[in-house]
């Protein structure tokens, strides 16, 4: 009935239920608001004063708290009698309430202003779907009004950048893109970009905008947006600086104008002419790339050459003139001179008396006719001398009488001859020709005798550097007239270090202190053919070692037969892999062969194979597989399999395996995650180019084993590689992304490299199955000048969302000045074949004490297991316990494994705790060992 009265009753229904529905509110929320279900008081007077329902004048905020500080939210509404807050669902208690009560003037209604504190550990408790949040609830006597929520947040901003800005190097009026995601904070940071510690405003440059996503773009790069830039975040907690980035703006070089054509370098003939750029339009700046192309053409130019003029003939005389006198004339045109050539010298008239002395016009006395007479006696005279001068010295020479100095008229230079003596010289062009030991050149030239015995020769000695054997005999009646001997002999200097005569160099060997392995220069390795390696052994056994390749063989006492001698060999495969990989199946090791396969021997060997793994039971699944005679594959067993034929022992960096028959072996690896990682040795090697500007890299990343780098090595030493930096190890791994090799930091102004070829990418495949063949990318470097010498530079090797390696170059490019890198290589090389007592670490008389005591079997275990557990043996002691004797086996593979150390005390060690003999080998000496070689060897008749 009450339903039916609310909502049918109209007007006057509503008004009757109004103030009740007024005073239910009312009274709810006080009882809520004081507690009334927990023992708290109702407002002790219900309002009924008529007015309306509440208008919020303020309404609370969303606040954040920063640190520990409370924060006040407050709340006003007109007409009210009461305002309580309700905080994520739940009334605040009355008394965390403040008021304050006012009337409004203008409309005499009452208002109310309420304040709460909320505090930090208020909101730390509260674990809800949402944000902590507040709401006031206002009542009137016509009911209640709810203000908006405002929520209550602890204000934080984390240290670390989500991204900071990278470093770029952009050419002038490209675009430049500096990413920046700030912290994670409360409330979201506000971004601003500082140059140069400077703030940037976007608004006042229109080519920068910073509005989208926090990011900077400069549209078009100016020269003037190179400097550090830093990415600034801040909210009303703290401010926070990213990492500067440093933005280079550089300028390509770019070529001037041509000059005008130069004159033709010749006067006269064929010549040429040039002219010339520079590359200042405009010029390289912050490490740009100087111009491409020639700075300087030539053009072939042809001059003609200037002609000097030439009199003709005389013309007939003129008839006689009345002065007595009769002309004749020539003129300059036989030829006439042309192209800048001199005139005839010379008069082009001439004239003559025509009468024979008859007419004597102009003679005033007959004094002048004996003048005349009597020089032309004198002229006649002296002609007839020189004449006969002339024909009695001709007639002296005919005699070979030199008694004149000759030295007077060429000013003490002499016209000499030389006979050359051909040999063979490797730099001529033809130097298999015969050898002609007849030629004889002379020569005409400056030589000075001031000094004949000890004065070198001057014009022509780069006629005589480049032989070997000359001899200049020089002939002078000077030298005659002083009494010294005839012919004064030149011998031709042969300049060392002009011309190479081989490349032959020591082999020598460096015991460092401390050290193992000795230090061996790269340039002194022996080039080899083949990877192969013979020893004959006997019933004594021995070891059979592949230099620098990390493979052996370990043949033990008495696998061979008595009164038996083989001569055994062992090779590894240098040209294309005959196993080929199946589906992801990728190869390990080389492919080693050790023979003849035929024999049986009556003891396991221990093989040594290395491999490029990094072992993990977790990510490879590696096989043994054996070569069949038809040249199939066969899988022998899997590393981590129990076994009875044969027995693998997996090291970081190699694989022991022990067996009874002779063949070709491998190891191939089966990826089982995206986490199975490939050890890659990277190394850079440099040479000089045929261009002496140029000068190459080469890098390289081979797989990590001895004998694939050692292919490396002597493939570059036949180039005249030189290595620049000690190789490093690289982890690759299977997760199929692939290699990025870029070089990095090349000086500016000194070097430069082909745009777009500083960084070259290699697919994961070529890499993951790089067993084919060494892996390289190279690189070409130009020098500006040839006065650069010195080249720094980094080369980066890294995989993408992988490991990463940085080789530092820092050489001379001459060989003179170059500083030679050197690397490790086994002491053992020295030695590829040991037979006897002598390869064996342990003497064979401790062995044996050793083998006796521990192949009996003991109550308290302490047997054979022991001593394969003490040497971390654990897994597949079954194959052991097949032997005649475990102890030797167990034995053989120590020796494998400690072939280059030796390490006797942590044999000693492991004895010891198991505590059946308290010998400790390492005080062994060495007289001690001779003697039991010595004893050991005459008993067995040696």
């Amino acid at each position: 009935m009450g339903r039916a009265a609310t909502a049918g009753g109209g007007a006057g229904g509503a008004r009757r239920w109004l103030p009740w529905l007024g005073l239910c509110f009312w009274a709810a929320g006080a009882a809520a608001a004081r507690g009334t279900d927990n023992g708290e008081a109702l407002p002790e007077s219900i309002p009924s004063a008529p007015g309306t329902l509440p208008h919020f004048i303020e309404e609370p905020d969303d606040a954040y708290i920063i640190k520990s500080n409370p924060i006040a939210l407050r709340c006003k509404a007109r007409p009210a009698m009461q305002i309580f807050f309700k905080c994520n669902g739940e009334w605040v208690h009355q008394n965390e309430h403040v008021s304050e009560e006012s009337l409004d003037e203008s409309s005499g209604l009452k208002v109310r202003e309420v304040f709460i504190n909320v505090t930090r550990q208020q909101v730390e408790d509260f674990h809800g779907p949402e944000d902590y949040w507040c709401q006031c609830v206002a009542w009137s006597h016509l009911g209640t009004s709810k203000s908006r929520k405002a929520s209550v947040r602890i204000a934080y901003l984390r240290k670390n950048f989500e991204q900071d800005p990278q470093g770029r190097e952009v050419p002038i009026e490209g675009m430049i893109v500096l990413h920046c995601r700030p912290p994670e904070g409360v409330p979201a940071a506000e971004v601003e970009w500082l140059k140069n510690e400077e703030p940037i405003d976007s608004e006042q440059d229109e080519n920068i905008d910073t509005r989208a996503d926090h990011n900077l773009i400069i549209r078009q790069a100016r020269l003037s947006d190179s400097g550090n830039y830093t990415c600034m975040a801040a909210n009303i907690v703290a401010k926070r600086r990213s990492l500067s980035a440093t933005v280079v703006v550089y300028v390509n070089g770019g070529w001037s104008s041509w000059t005008e054509w130069s004159a033709c370098n010749v006067r006269c003939g064929r010549g040429w002419q040039k002219r010339s750029r520079t590359c200042t339009n405009p010029a390289p700046l912050n490490g740009g790339a100087f111009c491409e192309g020639m700075s300087v053409q030539k053009i072939t130019c042809t001059s003609l050459c200037p002609v000097d003029g030439s009199w003709e003939v005389w013309s007939e005389w003129s008839v006689c003139s009345p002065e007595c006198e009769h002309l004749r004339i020539r003129e300059c045109t036989a030829p006439p001179p042309r192209n800048g050539g001199k005139f005839c010298e010379g008069l082009s008239q001439e004239s003559k008396n025509c009468t024979d002395g008859l007419c004597i016009l102009g003679i005033e006395n007959a004094s002048d006719i004996a003048l005349y007479s009597g020089l032309g006696a004198a002229v006649v005279a002296v002609a007839v001398l020189v004449i006969g001068v002339t024909l009695y010295r001709r007639s002296q020479s005919d005699y070979g009488v030199d008694v004149i100095d000759s030295s007077a008229l060429t000013g003490g230079f002499q016209t000499f001859n030389f006979k050359t003596v051909r040999q063979g010289n490797s730099l001529l062009l033809n130097s298999s020709m015969q050898p002609d030991l007849t030629v004889s050149r002379t020569y005409s030239g400056p030589i000075c005798l001031q000094d004949p015995l000890d004065k070198e020769l001057m014009t022509e000695s780069s006629l005589f550097n480049p032989l070997s054997d000359i001899k200049v005999k020089v002939q002078s009646s000077f030298m005659v007239s002083l009494g010294v001997s005839e012919r004064a002999e030149y011998h031709g200097k042969n300049h060392s270090g002009t011309f190479p005569h081989g490349n032959n160099r020591s082999f020598s060997t460096m015991h460092p202190r401390n050290k193992t392995p000795y230090i061996q220069n790269l340039s002194s390795l022996p080039t080899r053919t083949e990877l192969r390696t013979t020893g004959v052994f006997g019933h004594l056994g021995g070891r059979l070692v592949m230099p620098n390749t990390g493979v052996s063989l370990l043949i033990p006492h008495g696998a061979i037969p008595e009164e038996n001698s083989w001569e055994i060999y062992m090779s590894i495969n240098q040209g294309e892999p005959s196993l080929q990989s199946d589906g992801s199946e990728v190869l390990l090791s080389p492919e080693v062969t050790c023979g003849p396969p035929d024999i049986i021997v009556t003891t396991p060997f221990a093989l040594t194979i290395p491999h490029c793994a990094d072992v993990s039971s977790e990510h490879w699944n590696i096989h043994l597989k054996k070569r069949t005679q038809q040249g199939k594959w066969e899988e022998v067993m899997s590393v981590e399999d129990e076994s009875t034929s044969c027995y693998c022992l997996l090291d970081p960096f190699a694989c022991h395996v022990l067996l009874d028959s002779f063949g070709t072996y491998a190891l191939t690896g089966e990826p089982i995650t995206d986490c199975a990682v490939k050890q890659l040795k990277v190394a850079v090697f440099g040479c000089m180019s045929c261009n002496s500007l140029d000068y190459n890299l080469r890098v390289y990343c081979v797989d990590n084993t001895p004998c694939a780098f050692q292919e490396v090595v002597s493939d570059e030493r036949h180039q005249g590689g030189q290595l620049l930096e000690e190789p490093k190890l690289l982890h690759f791994k299977g997760n199929t992304f692939s290699l990025q090799i870029s070089v990095l930091d090349i000086p500016p102004f000194l070097w430069r490299i082909k745009p777009f070829t500083a960084c070259q990418e290699v697919p994961f495949s070529r890499v993951w199955c790089s067993n084919r063949q060494p892996l390289h990318c190279a690189f070409s470097l130009e020098r500006y000048t040839p006065t650069t010498t010195q080249l720094s530079c980094k080369i980066c090797i890294r995989q993408l969302k992988g490991h990463e390696q940085i080789l530092q170059v820092q050489t001379s490019i001459l060989e003179s000045e170059r500083e030679t890198i050197t690397f490790f290589a086994q002491e053992d090389s020295t030695f590829p074949a040991q037979t006897g007592p002598k390869a064996f670490k342990i003497p064979y008389s401790i062995r044996q004490r050793i083998c006796a005591t521990f192949d009996t079997p003991n109550a308290k275990g302490k047997d054979w297991q022991m001593l394969a557990q003490k040497n971390s043996i654990n897994r597949n002691l079954s194959y052991f316990a097949t032997q005649s004797s475990p102890s030797a086996v167990i034995l053989n593979l120590w020796e494998a494994r400690h072939q280059h150390d030796g390490d006797l005390d942590s044999l000693a060690c492991a004895l010891e705790e198991i505590g059946r003999t308290h010998t400790k080998l390492s005080n062994i000496t060495e007289s001690q060992l001779d003697e039991a070689d010595f004893n050991y060897s005459r008993q067995n008749g040696l």
